[in-house]
């Protein structure tokens, strides 16, 4: 990302909000640079574009006067940001497999699977052709990172997802492969057979729907 664009980013996370004009003061202030006020705000325009930075909103201040208008992170920013979250799954996946057993973090991850299809409300399309089903679960998984798509081959349909969600974690942990199955299952109503996975050096995880499916229980 570029750098000044960047540093918008991390002061808007420090303080919340702020106008241009807080902007422009801090920018002064870290880059050593007579930063414009046009130019931070051709900087939000871009990021709002990129759906990082929200629409300015008016400060609420009490006091007489021109309204304030100030800038927030989106949601999408914050996912910018660095995170321990692999490091923080894969102690919780080290200490459940320690105390509960490995047959018993399979039912937990079940469990999980299961949340993900109820609130997906996808199971409803059942009854509708394998094709049109297809296009919203991929939707579906798309939302939730796996960056998913189908193609229909001599076999049946097949299911790519190139985007493993905890990637580094399911290099050590199987059973997040096994979550995984139960949720295409569920999602696709028709259990699917792997044909491979990134977390054995493939490009894809890839499920194969066959042309005369095995329904998923």
């Amino acid at each position: 990302m570029q750098q000044t664009r960047r540093h918008i980013l991390d002061i808007l996370r420090e303080r919340g909000e702020s106008t241009v004009e807080e902007l422009v003061d801090s920018l002064r202030e870290r880059i050593r640079h007579n930063i414009t006020a046009v130019t931070v705000r051709h900087h939000l325009d871009i990021l709002r574009g990129e759906n990082l930075v929200s629409a300015p909103a008016i400060r609420r201040s009490g006091s007489p006067g021109r309204p304030q208008y100030v800038y927030n992170l989106t949601d999408e920013a914050l996912k910018t940001f660095p995170n321990n979250y692999q490091n923080l799954m894969n102690a919780l996946m080290n200490q459940m497999k320690s105390k509960l057993g490995s047959s018993q973090v399979n039912v937990i991850l079940d469990g999980v699977a299961d949340q993900m299809i109820e609130s997906s409300h996808l199971p409803a399309l059942q009854q509708v052709p394998m094709e049109e089903r297809l296009n919203h679960v991929i939707g579906y998984l798309c939302e939730q990172g796996y960056e998913a798509s189908w193609e229909s081959t001599a076999e049946g349909f097949v299911i790519h997802t190139r985007n493993c969600p905890y990637h580094r974690v399911a290099n050590d942990h199987a059973e997040l492969c096994l979550m995984d199955m139960r949720l295409i299952a569920g999602l696709v109503g028709v259990a699917p057979r792997t044909l491979g996975r990134m977390a054995q050096d493939e490009e894809s995880c890839t499920y194969l729907i066959p042309t005369t499916p095995k329904t998923a229980k």
